[in-house]
């Protein structure tokens, strides 16, 4: 099975298949001034718009990891995530604090998608 490297950097690659799954890296608000609801959904506009070129979509979802900078805010993050995510399409999906690449980072968010 070939791998498809669908938008290759200078250090990781974005988003790639292989055999029927989408794998997009960890994605990030471009607008760091919000609050974490803010950059929640520009977040997950970032992840809807990498699985389009992918070829699939959010009612496809496998599986989500979240990295929250402050995991007191996991209800907040939440709330933005509620109103984005497919009902019927549910991902398993773990949820952690950790530190992320800068201080104005409040999220990062990994899936991965069936095609």
């Amino acid at each position: 099975m070939a791998i498809e490297r669908l938008e290759n950097g200078p250090r990781f690659c974005r988003v790639l298949t292989h055999n029927g799954i989408a794998y997009l890296a960890g994605m990030t608000a471009d607008d760091l001034s919000g609050d974490v609801v803010q950059q929640t959904k520009d977040t997950l506009a970032k992840v809807d718009r990498y699985l389009r070129i992918a070829g699939t979509d959010k009612s496809k979802l496998l599986t989500a990891v979240v990295w929250l900078r402050d995991i007191a805010e996991f209800d907040k993050m939440n709330s933005a995530w509620d109103e984005w995510i497919d009902r019927d399409g549910m991902p398993v999906r773990a949820t952690v604090e950790a530190r992320l690449a800068g201080d104005l980072y409040r999220v990062e968010i990994m899936v991965t998608a069936a095609i």
